[in-house]
Formats: C-alpha cells, structure tokens, sequence
C-alpha cells in the first residue's frame, strides 16, 4: 500500500481539523481563494501585456483591484450569510432531519425546539448517535445555503454592484477627459478580456463534493 508524503501531513492535519466537521466553511474560503487567484491572474495579465498603453495599464489596474474587493466582498458577505442563517436553523431545531425531530418530540422539547435560545446540539440531551446523525445533516445544510449564497453573489449582486460602480467611474473619467479638451472620441474602451474569469460557481461546484 502507497504511504503517503509526510510533507502533505501537516496539510492534511490542518484541513481534517478546520474543515472537517464544516464543509460549508471550506466552500466559503476556497471560493474567496479562487477569486484572489482569478483577480491576481487579471491584474499580472495588464501588466504584462505590452500591447496596451502605460497610461491605459494606470487606468485597468486599480480598476481591476477595486473589482476584485467589490467580488470578494459580496461573495464572502452572500455565502457566510446565508450558511449562517441555515446554521442556526439547524441549531434552533428549526430545520430538523425527521428522526432527530421525532427524539425531541417524545422528550417533551417541542416548544423550545426553533427558539433563539436554544441549541438542539447541547440542550436536548441527544444521544451520540443521534448528535452523529445532526452534524451530517447539518453539514449537508451548510453546503447547500454556501451555493445558493455563491449563485446570488456571483450572478445577480455582484454583476449589478460591479457594473454601477463601473459605470460611475466611467462617467468621471469621461468628465475628466471633457474637462481636459481630450478628444472623446478616441478613448478607446478597455478590452477585460485578457484572461477568462473563471466564475466563482465553478470553484464551489467542483469543491462541494469533497469529503474530509
């Protein structure tokens, strides 16, 4: 049998103990990963490129930057939302698989189960079995409210936030360059399409079927 190398151990060890029991957190961090690497990728491909003017590349640099902090800020903030919100369901007793609801019930906790006060996982004395059972489910939750907060995020929030942000900055420059008698007409509209940007769906598509 392969042994595996002892240098990935410590990896190993740091993603079975932070992302173990939480799969929708590691969504959550890969994707904001993805889009600093997507925003790096960007930002390296401007730079390098020569064929586009140096007072161009002053111009789509921190324009880049400022889209990157708009996509990350949007996707981080949507995704932890709504994992938080389904995390707390669960929590509450609100959001229950059958079996476990059925255990409460016959414990008379009916009428604390969905109160903001209570947590299902300390205060309704479930077995090991049953708290086993709760963390799947819950994990299972965590990852469906991660990608539905990466779907908002990255087709709906963020498309609509990036494109009125850019929107106003083209107005000031154009303002700018009316202001400074330059001849509109041969502003020419920066070309973004350097690199595909990869869409933020993708990273979390094809990490929400890893299992630690």
């Amino acid at each position: 049998m392969p042994l595996k190398p002892s240098f990935l151990a410590p990896f190993n060890e740091f993603v079975a103990r932070h992302y173990g029991k939480d799969t929708g957190k590691m969504l959550i961090h890969t994707g904001v990963v993805g889009w600093i690497l997507s925003a790096a990728a960007q930002v390296m491909a401007i730079v390098f490129n020569d064929k586009i003017p140096k007072e161009q590349k002053m111009y789509l640099v921190p324009q880049e930057l400022a889209d990157a902090g708009v996509n990350i800020l949007s996707f981080y903030t949507i995704t932890q939302g709504c994992k938080s919100v389904a995390s707390k369901l669960v929590k509450s007793g609100k959001l229950l698989p059958k079996s476990v609801r059925g255990i409460l019930d016959a414990k008379g906790l009916t009428d604390k189960v969905g109160k903001f006060d209570f947590n299902v996982f300390e205060d309704a004395g479930l077995s090991p079995t049953a708290i086993k059972r709760l963390e799947k489910f819950k994990s299972g939750v965590d990852v469906t409210a991660a990608t539905i907060g990466s779907v908002l995020s990255c087709n709906i929030v963020t498309p609509i936030v990036r494109n009125e942000i850019a929107a106003s900055r083209q107005k000031d420059l154009v303002a700018k360059m009316h202001n400074a008698d330059t001849n509109h007409s041969s502003y020419v509209k920066p070309d973004y399409s350097y690199t595909k940007r990869p869409s933020m769906y993708d990273f979390t598509h094809n990490t929400s079927s890893l299992k630690i």
